[in-house]
Parts: structure tokens; sequence; C-alpha cells
């Protein structure tokens, strides 16, 4: 699996939307270490746990329109915070939570696949139903990691019963719209590496 990952890691970007996922990429990195220095440390945190995930979707071989999303995507997720959109902008959250749920049960539909743990590619219901499943478990892992925080580092992060259920309903809608796209399309690139 390690060889895998490292041989999709290394395959150099070949099209423009590769090429725009690897800068996404690469600026999500630069930002992070520069934010260490300049922002104050959970704000560092913050920005730091978009990284696994932009990191991941290219290691794993995503269709590169997939990739570039993903990268966008999270980076924004966690941008967003440090920037205060989530305050600023009403529904905000909502729509974040909903594509970033979604991309990240993309990769998880992947892993999943790789690792043999369920075949998405045998029936098209099941990319659905464990795309969902997954989406919603990861909504609530990040429910739990929100409530820690707000317990535990600080009250200025926004934590209410509504807001939480919320979030969960966006995540596990855009979960569910990935596993319907995975029902019919590829989500890796036809020539990545095999896990």
């Amino acid at each position: 699996m390690i060889p895998a990952l490292y041989a999709n890691l290394k395959r150099p970007p070949r099209t423009v939307v590769e090429w725009l996922a690897d800068a996404v990429r690469a600026a999500a990195i630069v930002i992070v270490i520069v934010s260490l220095f300049t922002l104050p440390f959970t704000d560092f945190a913050v920005l730091s746990m978009s990284l696994p995930a932009v990191m991941l979707s290219r290691m794993i071989g995503l269709r590169s329109g997939l990739d570039l999303v993903t990268c966008v995507t999270v980076f924004v997720a966690a941008g967003s915070n440090v920037i205060d959109l989530y305050r600023a902008w009403t529904g905000w959250d909502l729509v974040v939570h909903a594509v970033c749920t979604g991309v990240l049960a993309a990769i998880a539909l992947v892993l999943l696949d790789d690792a043999r743990v369920v075949a998405p590619s045998g029936r098209r219901r099941t990319s659905v139903v464990v795309a969902t499943m997954a989406g919603l478990a990861l909504s609530a892992v990040w429910e739990m990691v929100e409530w820690f925080g707000y317990r535990f580092i600080t009250d200025a992060i926004f934590v209410t019963y509504d807001d939480t259920i919320g979030d969960m309903i966006a995540g596990g809608a855009g979960a569910l719209a990935i596993g319907i796209v995975a029902s019919r399309f590829r989500l890796t690139r036809a020539d990545r590496a095999a896990l």
C-alpha cells in the first residue's frame, strides 16, 4: 500500500487541472508553515488539519477534477474558520459542511474499496450507502472535535445543538451526493498505482 501511495504522489502532473491541484496543495503547505509563525496556535492548528486531505487526495489517485475540488474545499473550509466567515456569512457553514464532507466521503470510499472493506464498484447502491455512512460518521467526529475545542480550548468556537444537527445533515447530504456520483463514475484516475 505504501509504495502505491508514494507512486501516486510522485507521478508528475500531466494536465492543467493536475497542475492547478498541485499549486493549491503547495500553497496550502506554504500557508500552514507561515501561519505557524504569524497566527495564533489555534488558527495554525485549524489550517494544518487540512493538509492530510490535500495530500491524501493525490496519494490515492483521485481524478484530477475531484483532486482539485478536494484541495480547494478543505483549505477553504479551514481558512473560513480562521477569517471568521462562518459567523459573517449566514448559511456558509452548511454549504462548506456539505461540500467538504462530500469530498472526504469520496476519499473514504476509495480507501475502503482499496482496503477491500467494501466493494463500491460492484453495485451502484453500495457506493451510495457507504459514502453516506462515511459522511455521517465523519460529520459526527467533526462535531465532537468542535465540542472538545469549545469545552477545553476556547469558548470562541460556536457550538449549539441546532448548529451541530444542521452541520451533520448538510454533511450527510454532501456524502449522499458523492455516493450517487461514485455509483455512476469512477472516482480515481485510470492510470493510478493500485493500493
